[in-house]
């Protein structure tokens, strides 16, 4: 059985007993079939009323579950003769954000997204999804050749924000997450990101600056995580609880189905019921239809109108309320 979140305790119970019925049944003459499926009709009505009721803390915790897809899984999905490419050409390579050349549909294009790492040797490697400013640097590296070989650029977005180490800042994160801001808003070749899991912060947009941006349904993207804005805002020399995480997270207005009503993104992509790490290649499948309609659009728009479009399209996000103070 996989991993299950708190909240899907009564579902882990359920799904737990029909495997055993499904053993016991295995080799004997004992007939339960009717028994497995009245609890598997029982297990999926179930899941379905879990999974119609989520609360935003609820979807944050989908969102960083260590079975949930991440980038390299989609790019062997849905990516043909993917070749990774390493190193800033400046201090090193960083393993937090994974890179290179691919065909998707037969078109060659760079894919770029946060890598956070299975198991605990992994993840270290990894820096649990965390970018170093080089990581940052690669991937502006990737754009730019993109851009030169006028290839179109996906970017999948999964971290809880750039790593906020003393070596990361000496060596100029801030910079290097503003430098890909300002580079991505004037690349003159179509980019599709897509947030596959958590979108933290400055370490997220630094990849997200795009024609199109897509969330998956139970995504995450936000300025702070959950727990960062609790500890801001409440602690007072006490322990925050899951209550606080939970009441920041409803504040934060962080899921897709937030950012699609404010227009910060484009669209929502469907994930199978019960999360993608379900159904991998289900949500792959949705993936990769989302960004062949995207680059459908953007590939038959000039470089000019595309960086046109996009400036548009980022001044657009947010509002401004104006009143004259009263006397």
């Amino acid at each position: 059985m996989g991993y299950y979140l708190d909240f899907e305790k009564p579902l882990e119970e359920l799904e737990t007993k029909i495997e055993e019925l499904k053993k016991l049944s295995d080799g004997t003459e004992i007939d339960i079939a009717s028994e497995i499926k009245r609890l598997e009709k029982k297990a999926k009505e179930l899941r379905i009323e879990i999974f119609s009721n989520l609360t935003p803390w609820q979807k944050t915790m989908i969102a960083r579950h260590p079975e949930r897809p991440y980038t390299l899984d989609y790019i062997s999905m849905i990516a043909d003769d993917f070749i990774e490419l390493h190193g800033d050409r400046r201090f090193a390579d960083d393993p937090a954000i994974v890179g290179g050349v691919g065909k998707i549909n037969g078109i060659s294009m760079v894919i770029i997204g946060h890598q956070k790492g299975r198991g605990t040797k992994e993840r270290i490697y990894r820096n649990f999804g965390q970018p170093n400013p080089e990581g940052y640097r690669k991937a502006l590296r990737l754009m730019k050749l993109a851009e030169r070989f006028r290839m179109p650029i996906v970017t999948f977005i999964d971290t809880p924000g750039a790593y906020p180490g003393i070596g990361a800042e000496e060596r100029g994160q801030a910079e290097a997450i503003a430098t890909n801001l300002m580079e991505m808003s004037r690349l003159r070749t179509p980019i599709v990101s897509i947030v596959i899991g958590e979108g933290g912060s400055g370490g997220a947009l630094a990849l997200s600056v795009a024609d199109r941006l897509y969330m998956l349904e139970h995504s995450v993207y936000s300025v702070i995580s959950p727990e960062g804005c609790a500890a801001i805002l409440w602690r007072k020399g006490g322990e925050l609880t899951p209550d606080d995480f939970s009441k920041a997270a409803e504040a934060l207005k962080l899921t897709a189905d937030d950012l699609k009503s404010f227009k910060i993104i484009d669209d929502i992509i469907a994930e199978p019921l019960g999360g993608a790490h379900r159904e991998p290649e289900v949500t792959a499948k949705n993936i990769l239809e989302f960004i062949s309609k995207a680059l459908e659009t953007l590939q038959q728009k000039s470089p000019s109108k595309l960086i046109e479009e996009r400036y548009k399209k980022m001044r657009k996000i947010g509002s401004l309320i104006s009143s004259t103070p009263s006397t």
